[in-house]
């Protein structure tokens, strides 16, 4: 018989009449959690902060600013209080440092600015992913030119570093491998851009394909044990995704851009853009079309949500751009903190929603009474109602409650395996052995390590920080030796 009950833990009448809805001769009870319509605000996904964390204000000019990542750290208010309505929460943040903060003279490497950046977001319960650029206006390391680091004029802008020059090849290669010496695999490191040449590390400068691959190749051996993204339609994209590497994800600037008017150069709506001409061409011609699947997107607006509609942007065209974003499967979201007009902030919210992973326990079968040491097969369908997988191995858990008992029970099913869409499973698992004859409380999370929750399911009821009750289980006497 099907179980729809929202079980509250508290209500004890609830607890010793809850067999009389199944039939005498019935063993199992099929479960059907009704889904959670809410934001999650599970880690791992969604809009990010920039420059700064949860709780702080945002963008007070409507600007965004590559060059200010954050040298000095406040500690966070009591209860990290969202900012305001403009912005989703999060529970992701994103920095970036020119070259020249990071190492303001040869091998003077200040580390202490992403080690108190790491610490920072973990007490606004964030992870971080982070960029070094190597250089964003006119900063490039007094240093590096010092020693006869080759710089291009820009043609008359800002003046670039020679990125197929050896001398920068090995400033920056040693640099990078000195932060990945500190950071790699640290458990709040998100990811980190491989941002490896030009301006603000996005466009890869002037590199040729060898250099490129030189370059990246640092990042690569430096971070192992760590998301890594490449920059979207650059030569090391194209290398690194020839790799086929299982922590290589990819970061695109330029979503929702379609621009609409070139005066006396193309007709209204057919000018070039962003979302028509370039990332469905680079995500073919870089090999990414099945990179989601196993390491992380990260997606960028086109200067911001705010100018966009200041320029003249049209519901239907929001809308538009934000389903064509979903397509490429992001995991994550960088708005730059500048507030997200009122007039669209419901459909941003719909959109938050559907970044990333969004798990609902569409059924799972349980005995009606199991024995202590009993061995049971436990079959379960997930719905992940999101648009990419999770990338980190947290497990799915049964918690067991009963008179001040709790044992949790991990299943072995690697999480990262769900896909949008259904996936099944099914295990045995052993009945925890210190269970007593009477009733028990089975609830259901996703945990890490330690078997705390850490992920909420799109489940209505939450308990405990993130334990969600499921059902009842009779416990009768003990398995035979």
């Amino acid at each position: 018989m099907e179980n729809h009950m929202h079980i509250d833990p508290r209500d004890q009448e609830q607890a010793r009449n809850w067999r009389r809805m199944f039939g005498a001769a019935e063993t199992l009870q099929r479960v059907r959690p009704d889904a959670a319509v809410e934001d999650l605000n599970n880690p791992h996904e969604g809009t990010t902060t920039f420059q700064r964390f949860e709780g702080d204000a945002l963008e007070a000019d409507h600007a965004w600013h590559d060059e200010r990542g954050p040298v000095t750290f406040a500690p966070p208010p009591g209860t990290v209080p969202h900012p305001c309505d403009h912005y989703p929460a999060t529970r992701v943040a994103y920095c970036r440092w020119p070259w020249r903060v990071l190492e303001p003279a040869k091998g003077a490497y200040r580390l202490e600015i992403i080690a108190q950046a790491l610490e920072a977001a973990a007490a606004r319960r964030q992870s971080l992913q982070i960029r070094f650029q190597p250089f964003v206006h006119n900063d490039i390391p007094e240093w590096h030119r010092a020693l006869g680091g080759r710089v291009l004029d820009g043609g008359g802008s800002t003046p670039e570093i020679d990125s197929n020059d050896p001398l920068y090849i090995k400033h920056w290669t040693t640099f990078v491998r000195a932060v990945g010496r500190a950071f790699n695999g640290h458990p709040n490191l998100e990811s980190v851009d491989v941002a490896y040449a030009g301006r603000f590390g996005e466009c890869g400068g002037n590199a040729d394909e060898t250099s490129s691959r030189k370059l990246v190749d640092a990042y690569i051996e430096a971070f192992p044990d760590t998301f890594l993204l490449s920059m979207i339609g650059t030569h090391g994209c194209r290398y690194a995704a020839s790799l086929r590497l299982p922590n290589v994800g990819w970061r695109g600037d330029g979503f929702l851009d379609t621009k609409h008017r070139a005066p006396g150069v193309m007709p209204d709506g057919l000018t070039w853009h962003h979302m028509f001409d370039e990332y469905p061409r680079q995500l073919e011609e870089c090999g990414l079309t099945e990179t989601w699947k196993t390491a992380p997107v990260s997606i960028e607006p086109y200067s911001t949500v705010h100018h966009l509609l200041a320029a003249g942007g049209r519901s239907g065209d929001i809308d538009w751009q934000l389903a064509q974003c979903l397509k490429y499967h992001p995991s994550t979201f960088m708005a730059k903190c500048v507030e997200i007009p009122e007039k669209w902030m419901d459909r941003f919210l719909q959109f938050n929603r559907r970044l990333g992973y969004r798990f609902h326990l569409h059924q799972i079968i349980l005995p009606l009474e199991a024995r202590p040491g009993e061995t049971v097969e436990v079959p379960v369908t997930i719905d992940n109602q999101g648009i990419a997988p999770i990338y980190r191995p947290y497990r799915l858990a049964l918690r067991f409650v009963q008179d001040g008992v709790t044992a949790v029970v991990p299943f072995r099913q690697d999480l990262r395996r769900w896909l949008p869409d259904l996936s099944f499973f099914h295990e045995p698992i052993v009945i925890p052995p210190q269970l007593t004859s009477g009733i028990a409380r089975i609830d259901v999370g996703i945990v890490d390590a330690a078997q705390a929750p850490v992920v909420k399911l799109a489940i209505r009821n939450v308990v405990d920080g993130g334990w969600h009750p499921l059902a009842y289980v009779d416990i009768r006497g003990h398995v035979s030796s």
